[in-house]
């Protein structure tokens, strides 16, 4: 029977998120190659980022004697047709991101694992998809938003949460989720994960 619970994600809107419906974890960072491969389809290459993550995070929590504890990873991808925009290389490509997203509907996708670090056996795998609408910008607005360094970090180089929270003129799914961990179906795993152990 897992005794605790390993956050494997060094974004601290994910500690945020997850201290809502499970106060007790412990974190340990997921470091893992996020570059895509050419042709790589965006459920192919989500499905194996996070695999990668939870493989890393696993043997860490091992190593640091958690063996017997659940581990949760998270990752999150913004979609445009087909297209992975991730996070920007720099402040001129979070411009054009940002530019390309303008008026522009697209999807966010935050793809979650639960497992047992003994083992990295899969208790749970789930993809939360929201769409999101963006309304006009104006170059001035993405530009004042670039300058505040908030894209930096993030998918899209946006946060809802954030700044960025009035270029949403819409959206449709869970907003949890465009944070960066769906709490909904988080809390709901969880409980069937422990249960299960």
């Amino acid at each position: 029977m897992p005794r605790s619970l390993v956050l494997g994600s060094a974004s601290p809107r994910r500690r945020e998120l997850l201290a809502q419906v499970h106060p007790e974890f412990t974190v340990l960072t997921a470091d893992a190659d996020e570059g895509q491969f050419p042709d790589e389809p965006s459920s192919l290459y989500h499905a194996r980022i996070t695999m990668l993550k939870l493989a890393a995070v696993c043997v860490k929590a091992r190593d640091a004697g958690q063996g017997e504890a659940l581990v949760l990873v998270a990752d999150t991808i913004v979609v445009l047709g087909d297209r992975v925009l991730g996070k920007p290389l720099d402040d001129e490509d979070a411009r054009r991101t940002l530019a390309g997203l303008a008026g522009q509907e697209h999807e966010v996708r935050t793809r979650f694992l639960i497992a047992r670090a003994a083992d990295d056996a899969v208790l749970h795998a789930q993809t939360v998809t929201t769409t999101v609408w963006f309304r006009d910008l104006e170059e001035d607005e993405i530009r004042a938003y670039v300058a505040t360094g908030e894209p930096r970090d993030k998918a899209g180089a946006y946060g809802i949460q954030g700044g960025a929270a009035s270029f949403v003129r819409a959206i449709e799914g869970s907003y949890t989720a465009v944070v960066g961990l769906p709490l909904a179906e988080v809390a709901v795993a969880l409980r069937a994960a422990f249960a299960q152990g």
